[in-house]
């Protein structure tokens, strides 16, 4: 059973002064299982309490020096007999996990070499040690580590000692236990000083090439960040180091551990690394040091709040990224490639306010439901809003305000609101009531008067926006609410409210507009109002205000002239995850891909390196001719190499023998996965039983899970993974049963195929069982997609 939230209420309201010795044996780093021993010292009222410690082998518990026998149900010690200041010590033995949740085993097959990570989150600090695992608990936390003396060892403080593979790390100030950090391997590193800091990146040992390749981009945008936040925040970095650390198998895009800041190391690729990824991985640096600040400076009380610290990162990781890094298209990827899977979620019956109400989340399993596109692209998109309608200055004093008051403690929506309506006369709280407190959003629509464009809402939000001619000439701010605005300068024009994505509202734009960017989207000027324009479209398409086939001629008319690599990729991705899978009956499906796959060929032929990358990528996964697709493999890069050869082996041009020669090309992790998809892609009975056996193994890794499954499914074979479908349906829920960061690899490994009616029927049936709670709230989005 996850913590609900009576009792973090409960347990916070009896203990204080918490703080934690952890000590971990990593010695045995092919074994089974490895050694934690925590001492927790707390001060309570109460006369009993309890500790989170999940499937811990080999117990043993003493109580202020003395032994006890307490009560353990395999993830909670029970203890009484309490009252005062206590000391805790708990020494056991845990299980290495292949699932990014817990203490991560890798063994990385280019050379070998075990890379363990303690990946932590909601309800998984228990997992590495010993915990009252609740945010509002904040504790200083010291770490020591015994593991091979020929690795590196980081952790969130500074190490102040390393002999004979004995590492021991300054203690942290109060922290949330969820947010301790610890990772060990034959890491190479680059490392230097700055702000009398010390800084460093680190990476496996088989990426050092790509680590060279990037560090000085990846220095350089290390302390742009660092130094931006330090202009725009009163309150200093918290901490006494600044670790970052490319690592695999984690289940989240990065993790923002205080000091030392871990990042799925698919960000750094091997190869050339693509414009798109760069921009990307510019963002999440910002975002994540935001994070210093939001979520770990000052910590959300309880999970309903998740946005005080998703929301602010998100928005401040775009912002900084291109204001402060030199990221100028950054903000493109949240417009055309975020963004619009907002606007899907908001629509589903699982939507929820950007700020929910605590009751809303009654415990931490339901909490894992919430990190979603709300709480960070429609976060972002409120935020963005609100520093628009509210004035940068404001915003700024109201967040300085709250960081002070609040720093190394807990806070709530409440504190935060106190805090900006203190820094500004506007009526910031019934500003906060109609956009984080409620559900939906509005719609912008273009009426004429005449040759007037006139700006309507539909809803009951103030909207600061930008509206633009198509041709970008002419650009005007409004204030939209109640009353249609008119817009004179712009009579006779197509135009783009909304044109620069300062708010969060459906477009709808009149004829003369709609005809004018169905005939000349390619040739907007301004990138991010050619995203906001391609948003509207994903958006016609979900609302069913356009067909499948009228989208993809729009593709095929205007993705070859697209002058951003983060918008082809968005737009490829965006058709091949929600409009074919949604929209296009399965017969259509090997049409469809052609047609992109035609558009991709087309602006393939463009000499500017980063866009050209970017249509390949798409030709790689929806080419049908396999002379085109093998002829291309020389000239990509490793990533879509595999890329290209999962294609083949999907449409029958590949067969293991050629796959086995891929992957002993480049021996390594990669390849491995690469392989993994490639095989389990092949249009054979035979491979989809083999890629089944795979994936259903007991303890099949994260990312061999996803792969698999990636390359089973297709859209043009839906016949014969029709058993396939049926039978995740049934056996997901057992393997969802692992933890809810598995269960969201699971979900999100559904089949990305229009289900036939009994398919649909056992969906909903599932739906109306016992099901995980994290695997349900996918598949409850799933099927509101699906219907």
């Amino acid at each position: 059973m996850s913590l609900t939230l009576a009792e973090a209420r409960s347990r916070a309201s009896s203990l204080s002064d918490v703080s934690y010795e952890v000590d971990l044996d990593l010695t045995d780093a092919e074994g089974d299982r490895f050694g934690s021993r925590t001492t927790v010292r707390f001060t309570t009222t109460a006369p009993s309490t309890f500790l989170e410690l999940t499937a811990a082998s080999d117990l043993e518990v003493t109580v202020d020096g003395a032994p006890v026998t307490p009560s353990y149900d395999g993830r909670r010690l029970h203890l009484t007999g309490l009252g005062g200041t206590h000391e805790v010590s708990v020494t056991a033995r845990l299980p290495y996990v292949t699932d990014g949740a817990g203490m991560h085993r890798t063994v990385d097959p280019a050379d070998g070499a075990t890379y363990l990570g303690a990946y932590l989150g909601l309800d998984v600090a228990q997992r590495v040690f010993c915990c009252f695992d609740q945010n509002d608990l904040k504790a200083r936390v010291a770490v020591s580590v015994s593991a091979d003396p020929a690795w590196t060892v980081l952790a969130n403080g500074r190490c102040v000692h390393a002999v004979d593979g004995r590492w021991v790390f300054a203690t942290t100030p109060p922290i949330p236990v969820a947010l301790a950090c610890v990772v060990a391997g034959p890491w190479v590193s680059t490392t230097w000083e700055h702000a009398g800091l010390p800084f460093g990146w680190h990476a496996r040992a088989s990426l050092a090439g790509e680590l060279a390749r990037d560090a000085d981009e990846l220095r350089r945008v290390t302390e742009a960040c660092f130094d931006h936040y330090a202009t725009i925040f009163e309150e200093p970095y918290p901490f006494d180091s600044y670790d970052q650390v490319f690592v695999p198998g984690l289940n989240w895009g990065a993790q923002e551990q205080p000091g030392c800041v871990i990042y799925r190391d698919e960000l750094l690729p091997t190869g050339r690394l693509p414009e798109d990824v760069r921009l990307l991985r510019g963002s999440v640096v910002a975002h994540e040091m935001a994070h210093m600040w939001f979520g770990d400076l000052v910590t959300m009380t309880w999970w309903e709040d998740s946005w005080l610290q998703e929301s602010f990162a998100d928005y401040l990781g775009y912002r900084v990224a291109g204001a402060a890094a030199g990221y100028a298209g950054a903000l493109l990827g949240h417009e055309a490639g975020r963004k619009p899977a907002a606007y899907d979620a908001d629509e589903r019956r699982s939507t929820h306010p950007v700020a929910a109400d605590a009751s809303d989340v009654p415990d931490v399993a339901t909490a894992s439901t919430i990190f979603d596109a709300i709480s960070y692209a429609k976060g972002n998109s409120v935020l963005r809003q609100l520093v628009t309608w509210l004035g940068d200055e404001a915003f700024l004093r109201g967040v300085n305000s709250y960081l002070t008051r609040h720093r190394f403690a807990n806070a709530t929506l409440a504190d935060f609101v106190a805090a900006l309506d203190e820094a500004s006369d506007r009526d910031v709280r019934a500003w906060v009531e109609v956009w984080l407190r409620s559900t939906g959003f509005d719609t912008v629509r273009v009426l004429r008067d005449g040759d007037v464009p006139v700006l309507h809402r539909e809803g009951s939000r103030p909207h600061r926006i930008s509206v633009s001619s198509l041709d970008g000439r002419t650009r005007r701010w409004v204030d939209l609410g109640d009353e249609p605005v008119p817009v004179p300068e712009l009579a006779g024009q197509a135009v783009v409210p909304n044109s620069g994505g300062e708010t969060f509202a459906r477009l709808v734009l009149d004829d003369r507009s709609w005809e004018a960017v169905a005939a000349g989207l390619a040739g907007v000027e301004d990138d991010l109002t050619r995203a906001v324009l391609w948003t509207m479209l994903f958006d016609r398409v979900q609302t069913r205000d356009l067909d499948p086939s009228g989208f993809l001629g729009l593709v095929e008319r205007h993705l070859p002239g697209e002058r951003s690599p983060s918008v082809v990729t968005a737009v490829v991705d965006r058709t091949l995850t929600r409009v074919v899978p949604l929209r296009v009956p399965t017969g259509g499906a090997a049409d469809a891909l052609a047609r992109v796959a035609g558009a991709c060929a087309s602006g393939a032929a463009t000499d500017d390196p980063g866009l050209r990358r970017a249509f390949a990528a798409g030709l790689a996964a929806t080419d049908p001719d396999p002379a085109r697709l093998a002829s291309s493999l020389d000239r990509l890069d490793p990533t879509l190499r595999w890329r290209a050869v999962q294609r083949l082996a999907e449409i029958g041009a590949a067969d293991a023998a050629l796959v086995e020669r891929e992957r002993q090309r480049s021996p390594g992790l990669d390849a491995d996965l690469g392989a993994a998809a490639a095989l389990a892609a092949r249009p054979t009975a035979e491979a989809k039983a083999e890629a089944w056996a795979v994936a259903s193994g007991p303890d099949v890794g994260n990312r061999t899970f996803s792969r698999v499954l990636e390359g089973l499914w297709s859209a043009e074979q839906a016949e014969l993974v029709a058993p396939y479908v049926e039978r995740y349906l049934r056996e997901a829920p057992a393997w969802a049963a692992r933890g809810d960061g598995f269960a969201l690899v699971v979900g999100r490994a559904r089949p990305p195929l229009l289900l036939t009616p009994a398919q649909r029927a056992l969906l909903h049936e599932q739906l109306a069982g016992d099901l995980p709670v994290v695997l349900r709230r996918v598949w409850a989005d799933w099927a509101d997609d699906l219907d």
